[in-house]
């Protein structure tokens, strides 16, 4: 099975991304359940837990199929630590966006735990999963999913709205994003009139203008020249180093590779190697 089976595209992008941002969930976005009172909630994380921004615990994802069940994830455990700017690569058909979908609670494991902001995924109810991703996870898509209606401010505002930010406010912590990703004063712009590098910045501001702890990033610049590559992803980078955000990356890209501070490889569901390079995060 592709990879690009678990994860729909072209007309279908908007509706993931509505649902990325917690809209095609729950009515209800108000923060985030947050872990660690005095009586800890069902999938309440313990200590050990909670000091990574991600944590697998033999994670498997099998879809049904003749003559035999595919695996596309195959029993992966590991940790991501606060901060990482870490990529899963791999050829297509290894698992990665598979993977990347369950961290973001946008498939669901057939076994095994994911551990997200102090909670275990699979305890959490679909409407407490649209909350967790709206307050906690930024998601930037291959094919951007903007909202072609919308102006590349009002795109990247979204979330914000949702989380039930007032005007001003929204309006105000887009533009400083705008102004650093060079976008500045192509606010009113709709998504046709923008290049596919413009599309991509206004992704990952819509991504991360919320403030996550997690970004997860499924090949970002697959639909990119090698010049806009490496500007989104010297971008991505910086808001890396100036936020704290962790970002996790899926790809086949030798560019997002290189930059990548850890580099973990999967073959057929499997993690092959694990790579901590210079200048992560881990360890720090």
């Amino acid at each position: 099975m592709n990879e690009s089976e678990t994860n729909s595209q072209g007309s279908g992008g908007a509706t993931e991304a509505r649902r990325a941002t917690g809209s095609g969930g729950a009515t209800d976005t108000g923060s985030a359940t947050e872990a660690g009172g005095a009586t800890p909630a069902r999938g309440t994380a313990d200590t050990a837990a909670t000091e990574a921004a991600v944590r697998t615990v033999e994670l498997w994802k099998t879809f049904p199929a003749e003559p035999e069940p595919v695996h596309a994830v195959r029993g992966v455990s590991l940790e991501i630590m606060p901060g990482e700017f870490a990529a899963f690569a791999g050829p297509s058909g290894c698992g990665k966006t598979t993977f990347l979908n369950m961290l973001g609670g946008l498939t669901r494991a057939t076994k095994g735990e994911v551990w997200i902001a102090g909670r275990e995924l699979s305890t959490l109810s679909e409407p407490e999963l649209a909350r967790l991703r709206l307050n906690s996870i930024g998601f930037v898509f291959q094919a951007y999913n903007l909202l072609p209606v919308l102006t590349a401010l009002e795109n990247a505002e979204f979330t914000l709205l949702l989380q039930g930010m007032d005007a001003d406010e929204r309006q105000k912590r887009v533009s400083e994003l705008f102004d650093r990703v060079g976008m500045a004063g192509l606010e009113d712009r709709r998504p046709g009139r923008l290049s596919g590098g413009q599309q991509q910045r206004v992704a990952v501001v819509r991504a991360v203008v919320g403030e996550p702890a997690l970004v997860l990033a499924d090949e970002p610049t697959a639909n990119l020249d090698s010049h806009a590559s490496e500007e989104l992803l010297a971008m991505m980078e910086d808001l890396n180093h100036q936020t704290g955000t962790t970002f996790i990356f899926a790809t086949h890209d030798p560019m997002v590779m290189d930059r990548a501070h850890r580099m973990i490889r999967l073959v057929d569901g499997q993690v092959v190697s694990d790579e901590v390079r210079a200048g992560s995060s881990r360890g720090a």
